[in-house]
């Protein structure tokens, strides 16, 4: 496959994604754009290995968000705007991601270790998203991450066993999507810390800074999924 035809492969499938997610509502039209240049970035560093886990995170988040949608309206545990992300949140979610795959794709010495942070920010990402979304539902008892007392479904640092079973599930499916992609090694078992560790900062943070409202929602998010590189590089 030469490099043109690879070229305009990636750019037609991340053409055809932002019409579909726009299309849906899934994404603002400003947020795709985001997504297509962070997908172009993450092609560049990780090739289409790297745009799976991007495709992987996206499609798990959207399905998570949308999950019980009702319930979660009438709890008001839905999202904003209908669940609609924002450029902010995507930059939010994958820029670490996007920011990797250049650094990958300019240093080629440094593209190992930089496609496994890569997949380590999106096993944070999706760690946290699908403890949020799907552990608001199925979760028996909520407890102040901080304090471990009980504590309200839905505020912010309030974690439920349920929810962060499903997180590390989440981290398991991207740890597998990397080691088919890239190989199978003990990074593949890194990745599951790595998105944990993620997901337990998020929501330190929302039990603390993000209360407070000192820091938003989406630096948080942003914040976990450098957490979830550095575990992923650190091991």
């Amino acid at each position: 496959m030469t490099a043109m035809y690879s070229f305009g492969l990636v750019a037609l499938l991340l053409g055809a994604g932002m019409a579909y997610s726009t299309r849906t509502g899934k994404l603002t039209r400003a947020a795709a754009g985001t997504g297509g240049l962070l997908g172009l970035l993450i092609y560049g560093g990780a090739g289409f290995g790297g745009l799976g886990l991007l495709a992987l995170f996206f499609g798990l988040g959207s399905a998570a968000s949308a999950w019980q949608g009702p319930t979660k309206r009438r709890l008001g545990l839905a999202e904003a705007n209908k669940g609609r992300r924002t450029a902010g949140q995507v930059l939010a979610n994958a820029g670490v991601a996007g920011l990797l795959g250049a650094v990958a794709a300019c240093y080629p010495a440094q593209a190992p270790l930089a496609r496994l942070m890569l997949a380590g920010s999106f096993a944070a990402a999706t760690a946290d998203t699908l403890a949020s979304e799907l552990g608001n539902v199925y979760g028996r008892r909520y407890y102040n991450v901080l304090t471990w007392r009980p504590d309200v479904r839905g505020e912010n640092g309030v974690v439920s066993l349920e929810g962060t079973l499903l997180g590390l599930a989440g981290s398991a499916l991207v740890a597998g999507l990397y080691g088919l992609c890239f190989g199978w090694g003990p990074s593949v078992g890194w990745l599951l810390v790595a998105g944990t560790a993620g997901n337990l900062a998020d929501s330190v943070l929302g039990a603390t800074l993000e209360r407070r409202q000192l820091v938003s929602n989406n630096t948080v998010n942003l914040l976990n999924t450098l957490v979830g590189a550095l575990v992923a590089g650190a091991l």
